[in-house]
């Protein structure tokens, strides 16, 4: 990647071939918590990447056909290609949030682009509603200019009836926290066969960004990894 005036444009162009775009960024102004760009010097600013619905799912599904073997959490070994061959041709070290330490990537998701947790942790975003994902983050050694991130409209607080506390058949989400293990073996069990193929039952159940709602397949696919199907 040869960088123009404008290294954003030119991420962003980038990532846009699979799907994935930029989702905020912002400059770590000499934190002490920053983590280490390539060279092992603090990074000095972070561009996070994600996706809005499921756009990288045919470009992940192509690279998917192409592979000779079973593959270990393809889709994170995807998106570590995917985003690690921008990070080198922009001179940024590339992370995911799947990466041991695990690195803040909610707090630096909230902190990029203004979001806050729905009640079901997902972070709600005032267009995506709950149908986004962050999938890496590129961490430069130089600083970019990037605009202040405002607060972004929090549309859980204006959602009186909360219907994604009321669909799930073992109210797995509750002041009390994620009932993983409830949500696991009902899952697994056989009265879990609409969350298997169709996805969480409370995160259908929000009426906010539907328009960006992962088709059942690529939910089907999530559950699957997350229940270790």
């Amino acid at each position: 990647m040869t960088l123009s005036r404008d290294p954003i444009e030119d991420v962003a162009n980038a990532l846009a071939a699979n799907g994935l775009i930029l989702r905020g960024g912002f400059d770590f102004r000499g934190d002490g918590a920053a983590p280490a760009a390539g060279s092992g010097a603090p990074a000095k600013s972070v561009l996070l990447v994600g996706q809005a619905g499921a756009a990288p799912w045919p470009h992940f599904q192509r690279w998917l056909g192409q592979q000779a073997r079973d593959i270990a959490d393809p889709l994170d070994t995807w998106s570590r290609e995917v985003i690690g061959a921008v990070a080198r041709g922009c001179g940024a070290r590339a992370v995911s949030p799947s990466d041991r330490p695990y690195l803040p990537f909610q707090q630096w998701a909230m902190r990029a682009e203004g979001l806050k947790p729905s009640p079901l942790g997902i972070l709600m975003h005032p267009t995506y509603g709950l149908w986004h994902a962050y999938r890496g983050a590129l961490l430069f050694e130089d600083g970019i200019s990037l605009p202040e991130a405002h607060e972004a409209i929090h549309l859980c607080d204006a959602c009186v009836d909360k219907p994604c506390l009321k669909s799930c058949p073992v109210d797995a989400y509750s002041g009390q926290g994620f009932a993983h293990e409830a949500c696991l073996d009902h899952v697994r069990g056989p009265g879990g066969e609409p969350c298997r193929g169709a996805g969480c039952l409370d995160r259908n159940a929000c009426p906010y960004g539907t328009g960006y709602r992962y088709p059942p397949e690529v939910q089907a696919f999530h559950m699957a990894a997350f229940a270790r199907l």
